[in-house]
């Protein structure tokens, strides 16, 4: 007797998307195939746990993502003179009277290139210096003081360390902390598709393990090594394998889940990066010396490690290889660490791929299809505006240099509200319609930021952080309605191949932000309302994925705009046994 799997049917219990595929029993009474299939259904309550282990890698991640905000940031800085600390305390000035003195065009806030760039050339160590007009008593009232390059090294106004402070990572050499980031964001890109095809051929757990061994080294690496050369080639190491751990463990967790909890699953794993910003911002605060701090942030992940005996192999996938007797010895563990009894023809069940034989990705089957190649091509873009708008509001709002800490905490903490929108709206209106109005809120913020004056800036910030969990939002979206739209052997690809146009959107985001801004102050914030409005636009051609199961064939997809239930899941039942057989 072979019974098709439906793939209309659904589970109470957040847990069983192995046993979600729904076990049609036919040519039994309703009543006793509604407490098998409510039995199956109730095997998953182990899964809650499964979902907060793996929910650790996303936090392990944020490490890598936002990690230069404390690494790598620039506290205020001038050029070190010899001789101007012996002549203010001759002099008894205070620091504000030292620096009016002695560095030049200083405004009260050093704020500009030659202030934090360029020094006086004269010698401060001379006899005879002037307390009360220092400059005119070295080169003569009303003549041009030569300024010349920081030879001496510079003074920073910080307590701690970081890897500008480190390796003068500033004025000639500032771009040197960009490609610090950049290096970052090349690994992303290219361990975008090269990760996301070991875990579609070699399983997500493998792939989970082997990227969080691999964070571990490199995280350690960061904290000994001399050389700024090393330190950008082991963080462009960091890039290459930290995106792959975080999205495997977002696949395997999707794919363990029924429709109705595959979204708050989603959401959750993504509120894990969110509180890793909280608790990142109150390390770093304690610890604010960059190499303490990374090796602070590195050592708990080493426990993540313990996930080879307590995390399983995702089953979908296992059976997408044609590996079923593994799945079923997953769902037979589950059922026992549960205390819940299998139901007494299930163990008798095997699985049969209709193509008799596993599938191997290839990265043209993103676009061969129609239905398939419009999801990539789209995603492809909306990955690309929610990393441009995301990280692009962070920079232009940090642009008004208030205290790190109190800002990093405010962009953590608006996460929490655009999770929480998404909680109580999507099911209940689907996914399209929230994610297309995300960014169009996104892309009208930044417009309304961009015309309010400068005078009232309380409304410009008020509007900006609209806009920020506008595209929080939109983020999440498409983080997890990504895996909802590709067949199971090509999702973890599709994953993986998609975001990488988030790691372009990060390379160049920088140069949006502070090179249109010399041109017209407000100049980013219409670039990024465009880019914005034209994502949610394009969102709406995107099919509604709202209470349907996870696609396993490519003719899953390509029928995806049907609203009706797919008639079939490719993968059968067999159930050996006569007890079962039709009379």
């Amino acid at each position: 007797m072979v019974l098709c799997l439906a793939e209309g049917d659904s589970c109470e219990w957040p847990g069983e998307e192995f046993l979600y595929f729904g076990v049609d029993l036919p040519d039994r009474e309703e009543d006793e195939a509604g407490e098998e299939k409510a039995h199956l259904c109730d095997l998953g309550n182990d899964l809650e746990l499964l979902v907060c282990k793996a929910a650790f890698t996303a936090a392990q991640a944020m490490l890598v993502y936002v990690g230069v905000v404390f690494f790598g940031f620039i506290p205020e800085h001038r050029c070190s003179s010899p001789g101007v600390a012996e002549l203010s305390q001759r002099c008894g000035w205070s620091l504000e009277e030292q620096l009016n003195h002695t560095v030049p065009e200083w405004d009260g806030h050093g704020a500009s290139f030659s202030s934090r760039c360029r020094r006086y050339e004269v010698d401060w160590n001379a006899t005879g210096i002037s307390c009360t007009d220092p400059l005119g008593s070295l080169v003569g009232s009303g003549s041009t003081v030569p300024l010349g390059p920081c030879r001496d090294g510079w003074v920073y106004d910080s307590p701690g360390s970081s890897l500008v402070t480190e390796f003068d990572l500033v004025c000639e050499d500032s771009w040197k902390l960009d490609l610090f980031q950049s290096a970052v964001n090349a690994g992303f890109f290219i361990g975008s598709i090269n990760i996301g095809y070991i875990a579609d051929r070699f399983g997500r757990k493998f792939c989970l393990l082997t990227t969080i061994f691999a964070n571990i080294v490199c995280g350690m690496l960061l904290v000994f090594v001399p050389t700024y050369l090393w330190i950008v080639i082991i963080r462009f190491l960091q890039g290459l394998v930290s995106k792959g751990c975080w999205t495997a463990g977002y696949i395997l967790v999707t794919e363990v889940v029924g429709p109705q909890y595959r979204r708050t699953v989603g959401i959750l794993y993504q509120a894990a990066f969110s509180v890793g910003l909280l608790l990142f911002d109150a390390i770093a605060y304690a610890i604010p010396h960059w190499r303490w701090l990374q090796l602070t942030v590195t050592l708990p992940t080493c426990f993540l490690l313990l996930y080879y005996w307590c995390l399983p192999e995702s089953p979908r996938w296992l059976i997408s290889q044609g590996k079923n007797d593994k799945a079923m010895k997953i769902v037979s563990d589950i059922a026992k660490k549960n205390q819940k009894k299998m139901p007494s023809h299930f163990k008798d069940i095997k699985f049969e791929d209709e193509d008799c034989g596993k599938q191997s990705p290839s990265l043209m089957d993103l676009f061969r299809t129609p239905q398939i190649r419009k999801n990539t091509l789209i995603l492809m873009y909306n990955w690309f505006t929610s990393s441009v708008l995301y990280q692009g509001l962070i920079m232009y709002m940090g642009m008004a240099a208030e205290n790190m800490y109190l800002d990093f905490l405010y962009s953590a903490l608006v996460e929490f509200p655009a999770a929480f929108i998404i909680i109580v709206t999507i099911d209940r209106v689907g996914r399209r319609y929230p994610w297309a109005l995300s960014n169009l809120v996104a892309g009208a913020a930044c417009l309304a930021t961009a015309l309010i004056p400068e005078d009232i800036h309380w409304l410009k910030v008020i509007t900006a952080c609209i806009g920020r969990m506008g595209i929080t939002m939109a983020f999440e979206m498409v983080c997890f309605v990504n895996t909802e739209l590709y067949p199971t052997y090509i999702r973890n690809l599709g994953v993986m191949v998609c975001s990488s146009l988030c790691d372009v959107g990060g390379v160049i985001v920088p140069f949006i932000v502070y090179r249109l801004v010399e041109i017209w102050h407000e100049l980013p914030l219409i670039v990024f309302t465009v880019l914005g409005v034209i994502a949610g636009g394009l969102v709406l051609l995107l099919p509604e994925t709202k209470g349907r199961v996870l696609p396993e064939t490519v003719e899953d997809v390509e029928n995806f705009h049907r609203q009706s239930a797919p008639k079939a899941n490719k993968i059968y039942l067999q159930v050996q046994g006569s007890e079962v057989a039709r009379g």
